[in-house]
């Protein structure tokens, strides 16, 4: 390494969130600026550790000390090249992903791990602003035509290395814009979305071809897409949310928090708050003067949390099943395993009461038949989840976000006119190669893993890829 000492004598750093009161009035990403010569010595601090188990804890296998090294070298230019060999899209992967590279470095085993979420968005970020990122057009055609179904990153990874690869591609969307979940489930301040226009504009240059407010299976039928392209790709995601089934949940005011963010993510846009997606409910949803309970403590719990602060919620609660994690590494996740531990995300520094092993047993409302008020109780350790006597509460609730996660794709329209297996969980069941029961249609990321990470979206779209790719040429020479 260009500093073997390195890691004894710096510290590591982050960027620092701009502050609360400054942040929670506009959607811009809640980080500052940091230096490049900040990541120069983050860089210096990545070790000689012989074996680098970041590799094994990105689901990228990015060549993670190559470039902290570069980094530190002053060359990034080389630094964009190696992040590129294994990632489409790093500048994604350093705003949202939750960093599993981190929790896996050697140095994190008694110190502070390298901070390489960071060192990966500059690459990314520097790459993008110095005009080094390209179109990069194959040399010659294939002839064979793919359709890649749905423009999240699993969709929009395989669709790029497979026009790479000199297939012509055509990407189908359901929504009005590309990006999917990218899109319009991660909010603007986490991630603000002129980084999608920048690849999608690229990509564009490269020949692919984007389709929006194309719905397969209903306005585009499936039998046309089998007809009209050698494979087909399914990229759709795991968009069946989870369900609570407890009295008073047909009242007025209790949503999806998918049906929820998205509408903010249009009114970023300039589009108003009306719903992109077909599939979504189109009733405008606020958060704006009214007491927000959120159930599900998660990722998408968190930004339901920091866009009801940024829409000026009355009050808002946030509710998880599960037992409150410890403040550092349990002993039951010892390194390099991704750890349990608690989680503090901008979202919760922002404002709200954050309440563990909490389950609702029923909503009330008033004569209209809006929601009013939440009916809980706290609940024993699992898989019981026993309710405690005598802990029964209500809170006050005009709005109540459902964020509990998701069971799957959406079965009805593609997967069953395509009659494709799934497996026991309700993915869409693949072999090692991705490719579906049906010969020729393949499958990658969400709707085939089940609900996961943006980085894992990523991976799955490249190696689905090749698998496409190898079926239709005999070989390939995409990266694995």
């Amino acid at each position: 390494m260009g500093k073997p000492t390195g890691f004894l004598e710096y510290a590591r750093e982050v960027p620092e969130r701009r502050p609360v009161a400054e942040r929670v009035n506009d959607w811009f990403e809640i980080y500052a600026e940091f230096p490049a010569s900040k990541a120069r010595t983050q860089g210096a601090r990545c070790m000689d550790c012989g074996v680098p188990f970041c590799h094994t804890g990105c689901p990228l296998t990015n060549l993670i000390p190559d470039w902290n090294d570069l980094v530190y070298r002053g060359r990034w230019q080389e630094a964009i090249r190696a992040l590129h060999s294994t990632n489409n899209f790093p500048e994604f992967t350093g705003r949202v992903c939750p960093a599993p590279c981190e929790a896996a470095c050697v140095l994190g085993i008694n110190e502070p791990p390298v901070s390489i979420k960071v060192i990966e968005r500059l690459i990314a970020d520097t790459a993008l602003s110095e005009g080094w990122v390209h179109p990069e057009p194959p040399p010659l055609r294939t002839g064979k035509r793919v359709a890649v179904v749905g423009s999240g990153p699993a969709g929009l990874a395989a669709a790029q290395q497979l026009n790479r690869a000199g297939h012509t591609v055509t990407v189908f969307e359901k929504a009005d814009r590309i990006g999917g979940l990218l899109r319009y489930g991660i909010p603007d301040f986490k991630m603000e979305k002129r980084l999608i226009d920048r690849r999608i504009e690229q990509m564009t240059a490269e020949g692919v071809e984007f389709r929006t407010r194309a719905w397969v299976g209903h306005n585009v039928p499936v039998e046309d897409l089998r007809k009209e392209y050698d494979a087909i790709l399914l990229a759709g995601g795991a968009e069946q949310a989870r369900d609570l089934k407890v009295p008073g949940r047909e009242l007025k005011g209790i949503h999806f928090a998918m049906d929820f963010l998205p509408q903010q993510n249009k009114r970023v846009a300039g589009d108003g708050g009306i719903q992109a997606d077909p599939t979504r409910l189109n009733e405008p949803i606020l958060a704006t003067g009214k007491h927000v309970v959120i159930i599900g403590g998660g990722d998408t719990g968190a930004d339901c949390l920091g866009t009801s602060h940024r829409q000026k919620a009355a009050s808002v609660h946030q509710f998880e099943i599960l037992p409150m994690p410890p403040a550092g590494r349990s002993p039951s996740t010892p390194w390099p395993l991704w750890p349990l531990q608690l989680r503090v995300e901008s979202s919760h520094e922002e404002g709200g009461e954050r309440l563990w092993s909490v389950a609702t047993t029923a909503f009330s409302g008033d004569e209209n038949g809006n929601v009013r008020r939440l009916h809980a109780v706290r609940v024993g350790p699992p898989p019981d989840f026993a309710p405690i006597a005598g802990s029964e509460f209500t809170l006050e609730a005009g709005l109540v976000l459902l964020a509990m996660g998701f069971t799957g794709p959406v079965r009805n329209g593609m997967i069953e006119q395509l009659g494709l297996e799934l497996d026991a969980r309700g993915n869409v069941k693949t072999g090692a190669d991705y490719m579906s029961s049906v010969p020729g249609v393949f499958a990658a990321g969400d709707m085939r893993r089940g609900q996961s990470l943006v980085v894992w979206a990523i991976a799955e779209g490249r190696k689905a890829a090749r698998s496409v790719d190898a079926w239709l040429m005999g070989d390939s020479r995409l990266p694995e």
